[in-house]
């Protein structure tokens, strides 16, 4: 059975580089911003824009699980309600996916956006305002969520999550 890891936390958390290492270790990784990037757009997305990745992103990480592959998922999840909805998705090929919390404080991610240039698709710029309103506004997990890590703001320095 496939292994599917909720990437999560506010833009500039780090989430990114810590998928990144877990691809390097064999998952495959789907990012709503390098499709984003890929596509030309740059944030804030359309509605309609929006809709039409997150709907070939979800194509895409069923027919991964249903081929067996482990995947991790480079999004914010930045509700509990997206969480959720991801949860449901994956209910029906019994996968209970992990989520893992990139606990960032607002200071480093914020400074972490105005660093960015835009060079690739982990390197998308933000509005100042845009990204510290998904910060103020960005809902942590709990436990009660089910699987959950926890991993401090470093990810450079984190263990290997290998199940």
């Amino acid at each position: 059975m496939s292994r599917v890891i909720l990437m999560c936390g506010p833009s500039g958390s780090g989430k990114s580089t810590y998928a990144r290492r877990l691809e390097a270790d064999g998952m495959v990784r789907l990012s709503f911003d390098h499709e984003t990037w890929r596509r030309g757009l740059t944030a804030p997305l359309t509605a309609a824009a929006a809709a039409e990745i997150e709907a070939e992103l979800r194509a895409r990480l069923l027919a991964l699980v249903a081929a067996g592959t482990d995947v991790v998922l480079d999004f914010s999840f930045s509700t509990r309600a997206l969480r959720d909805e991801y949860r449901a998705l994956l209910a029906p090929s019994g996968i209970v996916p992990e989520t893992v919390f990139l606990a960032t404080d607002r200071a480093t991610a914020l400074a972490r956006l105005r660093g960015r240039t835009g060079r690739d698709g982990d390197d998308l710029v933000l509005d100042a305002d845009v990204a510290a309103r998904h910060f103020d506004t960005f809902e942590v997990p709990t436990p009660d969520e089910g699987p959950l890590r926890v991993v401090a703001d470093d990810p450079e320095r984190q263990p290997d999550v290998r199940g």
